[in-house]
């Protein structure tokens, strides 16, 4: 009898022990509701799943997204695909990519934009996309850009769409999280620096952030990159709105 006969089933069952004791220490569980009935490599379960809260607004021309954004800075679209609520399931996704190294979480983020862009015909024409930077200092603190790692899970879905990660916050921009409404209205453009405008000009760019709330943020970035490198449009894009 060959060998492998006896070896596989060793294997098969070693594996099998392994698995088990790994999620006795680190169960594979949803991060909202804490359920274990999981699929593969999902992050939430299918429950939860089913009830995300989408907003539709991708398919909506002059939907809420676009509105906030008027008188503010000419974009060309805007859309965001869920809405966000304190202790919602989109709460604990944002938390898990922006504070738990769960860059699944944004994956997932992004798989649902660009579900929605492709969907839509008001996205088709977009060239590159640019994520919302972060300074230096908190990017060493979490070792990633979240928006960035959204961008990378819009592209599994629109993989001919270039991410430029072109955009540096400066080191001495300050967070908008704990400011209010009024004050994040007071970011200053000069926040960001460009590392190369001539791949931006004259394309048609796409913004990508985590949250949207007063759009400040990417109101003073946008403007930036139309006064200094010239794209055709600017179109923005967010994984969830804050109502």
């Amino acid at each position: 009898m060959p060998k492998h006969t006896f070896i596989r089933p060793f294997i098969n069952r070693l594996q099998a022990y392994s698995v088990g004791f790994l999620h006795l220490f680190y169960p594979h569980i949803c991060i909202h509701c804490g359920s274990e009935e999981l699929q593969a490599e999902n992050i939430l379960c299918i429950a939860c799943e089913k009830n995300l809260p989408y907003t539709h607004f991708f398919s909506i021309e002059k939907n809420t997204i676009e509105k906030i954004f008027w008188g503010r800075v000419p974009l060309h679209e805007a859309g965001a695909s869920l809405f966000f609520t304190k202790d919602s399931i989109v709460q604990s996704l944002v938390f898990a990519l922006k504070y738990k190294n769960q860059k699944k979480a944004g994956r997932l983020l992004g798989n649902i934009i660009g579900r929605d862009m492709l969907h839509s015909q008001r996205f088709k024409n977009i060239d590159c996309m640019i994520p919302i930077p972060l300074s230096k200092k908190k990017q060493r603190a979490r070792g990633y850009n979240q928006a960035l790692v959204i961008c990378e899970g819009i592209q599994e879905k629109l993989p001919h769409i270039q991410i430029l990660p072109l955009l540096l916050k400066h080191k001495n921009a300050i967070s908008q999280t704990s400011k209010d409404r009024i004050q994040r209205t007071q970011l200053s453009p000069q926040s960001y620096a460009i590392i190369d405008r001539s791949q931006i000009a004259e394309k048609n760019v796409l913004v990508v952030d985590d949250v949207i709330t007063t759009g400040a943020t990417i109101e003073s970035f946008c403007k930036y990159i139309l006064n200094e490198a010239r794209p055709h449009s600017i179109s923005v894009v967010a994984a969830a709105y804050t109502i």
